[in-house]
């Protein structure tokens, strides 16, 4: 797929300065000042996260009624109800939450909703449930911001909510008790970006605090913490950093037992990054709601016993197992609808429905679409009497109100700015699928249809050592605002050595002056033609090891390739080529 590469730049005078202070590469220093940390202390408390550095819980706006009424409920012995999303944020926020109360009160327990029978945050379900049991005080977490009906409905019921939220609140807020919700407008809490897991832990931290408990209360669920962060894709900066850093640690020196679990069921590397929670763990305990009930992976979460919590994560690794069987085919289904359909291939935006398709994987699959059609996607299947499914954007372009503008032919939506879902009748969908193409066709922009490479910095291949590498490596855990650094390279050049292997994949020989570098394409065998003739290339890349009978040494990631430009406008490389080609692959 053709991508636009773009370079990021940064204050000359601020790098220098930095680089002077820091002493190390410019290019290191460039992207720092790129980052926000163009001082000496600020580069310091970014490479060194510490705990100390977390805010004070109490600045959250309702924290004090929050505690308040958790110590009310103690008092007078009532019942608790820990209430979370189905997703890993809801999860683990349960199961945190659960714990941590559970040590210090007795009448405690915990329910989350049937992503299918109840649907997603607070559930008309889950407040009878809480009634019918005795239960007089819900903690909601990463869910209850936009309840205002169910919340006003508990209420007359005589229970009370303390909302722990991070999902932007409305004009109206819901009658609870108490809402921690750091991005309501006269919350003083000083980060706005933390995930559901994390208001949860700072309620957590104000109570130990208010009881005299140790640190150790709730730092010891840091590792579910990190999970959290990692799946919920929220900005890896601030108290996010900080909380993921110290969450990893416990993962790779402490992990509960049922991360522990999870990690051996999917053969996990030795060292534990975000990466690994996000693409190991985050789907299988997502699996299970997407495919069943995800009660069970709170269950995995605070089980001690370790056979005991290998049994969940056997059922979690099943589900998982089951929906990527479930995302395979339905992609391969969707591919198939929209390559035999002309008017579909040539649209701006993908619209595609079947009855029979499973309604917890119809969001992946629509992000599997944008990896072949890189453009607004809808997925729809039949759940009922009507036609629910989920939608996803490309960069830069707002999908809700393209969704918002489509209005007339839904029964409901709700979203944000990159994904939205929606429910409308099946007769609807054809007209709904020619409004959304009319709105989408309207409003995006050529280069919003083109997927952008978002690059670092330029450097030599004589640049890369393991020191520059080890530095690299301090900027972690990568995420959202503090992504792997991404390299370019320029006129380098195949040494003849390159390969296609694995019928997908290049094995790349590169050299550049008198500097030789191996590296790994993934899926980008299409591409190898670029590397005959010993035309000069530019190779965008992020930096990797390979370790290979004992030895390491360092490699490239490469995400792209092109022809340089001085390639693309010498005769010599147009004979090669013919105009056709040379024309996509130099914006390739």
């Amino acid at each position: 797929m053709q991508k636009r590469w773009k370079i990021e730049k940064a204050d000359e005078a601020k790098v220098a300065s930095l680089q002077d202070a820091l002493k190390v590469h410019k290019v290191l220093c460039k992207m720092l000042v790129q980052r926000g940390f163009d001082t000496f202390e600020k580069a310091k408390a970014f490479f060194r996260p510490q705990l100390s550095e977390l805010h004070d819980p109490w600045l959250m706006k309702d924290m004090r009624k929050a505690v308040d009424r958790l110590l009310s409920a103690f008092d007078k012995k009532e019942k608790i109800l820990v209430y979370g999303d189905y997703d890993v944020d809801g999860t683990t926020a349960v199961a945190s939450m659960f714990q941590f109360l559970k040590k210090i009160y007795n009448e405690v327990d915990f329910y989350i909703p049937h992503r299918y029978r109840e649907g997603y945050g607070v559930s008309k379900a889950g407040i009878d449930f809480a009634k019918e049991n005795g239960f007089t005080l819900i903690v909601s977490l990463d869910c209850g911001i936009k309840s205002i009906e169910l919340i006003q409905y508990a209420k007359e019921l005589g229970i009370d909510f303390i909302v722990c939220d991070h999902h932007m609140p409305d004009h109206e807020l819901p009658a609870a008790v108490a809402i921690l919700n750091p991005k309501q407008v006269d919350c003083a809490y000083p980060y706005k970006e933390l995930c559901g897991c994390g208001v949860g832990f700072k309620l957590m931290m104000a109570m130990a605090q208010e009881l005299g408990l140790g640190k150790d209360s709730y730092l010891c669920y840091m590792d579910l913490l990190a999970t959290a962060i990692a799946a919920d894709i929220v900005p890896m900066t601030g108290e996010n950093r900080i909380m993921a850093y110290y969450g990893l640690k416990v993962v790779n020196e402490k992990p509960c037992a049922g991360i522990k679990a999870l990690m051996q069921l999917a053969k996990a590397e030795k060292t534990m990054h975000i990466s690994n929670l996000v693409f190991m763990i985050a789907p299988r305990v997502n699996a299970a709601g997407r495919m069943d009930d995800a009660k069970k992976a709170v269950n995995l979460f605070i089980e001690n016993d370790c056979d005991k919590a290998m049994e969940f994560a056997e059922m979690l690794h099943s589900d998982n197992t089951d929906r990527r069987e479930a995302d395979s085919s339905i992609t391969e289904e969707a591919l198939e609808q929209i390559k035999n359909d002309p008017a579909l291939v040539n649209r701006k935006s993908t619209v595609v429905y079947q009855e029979h398709w499973h309604k917890g994987v119809v969001g992946i699959v629509a992000s599997r679409l944008i990896e072949t059609y890189y453009r607004p996607t809808v997925v729809l299947t039949r759940s009922g009497d009507v036609a629910a499914g989920s939608a996803r954007s490309v960069a830069g372009f707002n999908l809700y109100e393209a969704i918002h503008a489509c209005k007339e032919h839904l029964l409901g939506y709700g979203g944000h700015f990159a994904a939205a879902g929606m429910t409308l009748l099946p007769e609807n969908v054809e007209a709904f699928a020619k409004k959304f193409e009319e709105v989408v066709s309207a409003t995006i922009t050529p280069e919003q249809l083109i997927p952008e490479i978002v690059i670092d910095a330029e450097v030599q291949l004589s640049d890369l050592s393991f020191s520059f590498y080890n530095i690299i490596n301090q900027m972690e855990p990568y995420g959202p605002e503090n992504m792997r650094p991404v390299f370019i390279a320029k006129n380098v050049v195949d040494t003849g050595w390159s390969r296609v292997v694995k019928e997908q994949h290049i094995k790349f020989s590169l050299r550049q002056n008198n500097y030789t570098f191996n590296g790994i394409g993934f899926n980008m065998a299409e591409k190898f033609d670029l590397l005959t003739g010993k035309r000069p290339l530019d190779v965008v890349f992020t930096l990797d090891v390979n370790e290979w009978n004992g030895e390491r040494s360092l490699q490239l990631r490469v995400c792209d390739v092109r022809l340089s430009e001085a390639a693309t406008t010498s005769p010599a490389g147009a004979s090669s080529i013919n105009a056709g080609r040379m024309a996509e692959v130099a914006t390739a």
